[in-house]
């Protein structure tokens, strides 16, 4: 018997001029995101609009950034979980830093987190890191919208923009020493409901597929975004949707920086009924996000193999069926 050909995550192409709702091309685009989403709860979205001038001086930022006092760092704090500062602490593998920036691709969430950092302002760290979260924050709508539509609920998606609340997480993985775990990152599944992430030209970041294999994201240019299916995606789509185990493996001598845009639902969420049939019975009564995220950073939370299921999950009465 021959080895076992390694899968691959799926390539879908955001950069053609016509991708627009309604033609032949958004429609054709939305199936495979939903395929790719259903199939491997990610995909790699190759995404040209983000000119490469800004993506050079953005991860330029990232450096000076990291290269603050830890004291400064430590200023970026926040009531909701993994939204401030995360670093230098027991918990956290050691080779991880992180900051948020909360209401990202808003000017004032950047400039509130800019002049946290630099109380005589930073402007042209705040009209770059603004840029370039807007820009992700448009992949992210784009991709929300083709779920929306491919699952028949388009209806809905105004009002789940106007309920989306968006982190900006810068994150640095320096090198390991001999001595040290090559970990930067635990295996874990997002909690909110899309992730983008981005990455310089150190990889790292390892996704599970459904049958347990790991496999690597490797961009193929800089235009490489992978795309993220979380925790409340996964819920408010009854399950239709997998959300991905994935980790941080650090090989090499250079220090990894990647920026992730996770998108939070403010409310309650609940499963559209369109999405429940005999097929799909309900699975998950309404939930809160936030609720869902603070549940899994207390040791309960920590503890369950899926968070979701074990927050809102109705699987006891599938059971019973």
């Amino acid at each position: 018997m021959g080895s076992r050909i390694p899968p691959k995550i799926p390539v879908i192409d955001f950069s053609q001029e016509n991708l627009k709702p309604g033609t032949s091309s958004w429609v054709s685009t939305c199936k495979n995101v939903l395929r790719a989403l259903e199939e491997y709860g990610c995909f790699i979205a190759v995404y040209e609009k983000i000119p490469l001038e800004l993506q050079s001086s953005f991860y330029n930022k990232l450096i000076t950034l990291f290269d603050l006092p830890i004291d400064t760092k430590r200023k970026n704090v926040s009531a909701i979980p993994y939204y401030g500062y995360v670093g230098n602490q027991p918990f956290v593998p050691p080779l991880y830093e992180g900051m948020g920036i909360n209401n990202a691709a808003t000017m004032e969430g950047t400039l509130d987190f800019t002049n946290t950092m630099w109380p005589n302002g930073d402007d042209d760290f705040c009209k770059t890191v603004f840029s370039y979260s807007k820009w992700v924050a448009e992949l992210e709508q784009m991709v929300t919208r083709m779920v929306f539509e491919g699952y028949g609920v388009q209806y809905s998606y105004d009002t789940q923009q106007e309920r989306t609340n968006y982190l900006f997480r810068m994150m640095k993985y320096r090198a390991p020493t001999e001595s040290e775990s090559d970990l930067g990152c635990d295996v874990h599944t997002d909690k909110g409901f899309i992730t983008v992430l981005h990455q310089n030209e150190v990889s790292g970041l390892e996704v599970q597929t459904k049958d347990g294999q790991w496999v690597c994201f490797e961009p193929s240019s800089p235009s490489s975004f992978i795309v993220m299916a979380a925790d409340a995606l996964l819920a408010w789509s009854n399950g239709r949707i997998h959300a991905a185990f994935h980790r941080v493996v650090m090989r090499g001598s250079k220090a990894r920086y990647s920026v992730g845009l996770f998108s939070y639902l403010k409310g309650i969420t609940e499963v559209p009924e369109e999405l429940i049939d005999e097929e799909h019975p309900l699975q998950f009564k309404p939930f809160d996000n936030f609720g869902l995220l603070h549940y899994f950073y207390t040791e309960e939370g920590r503890e369950k193999e899926s968070t979701v299921k074990a927050y809102c999950g109705l699987e006891e009465i599938i059971t019973a069926k």
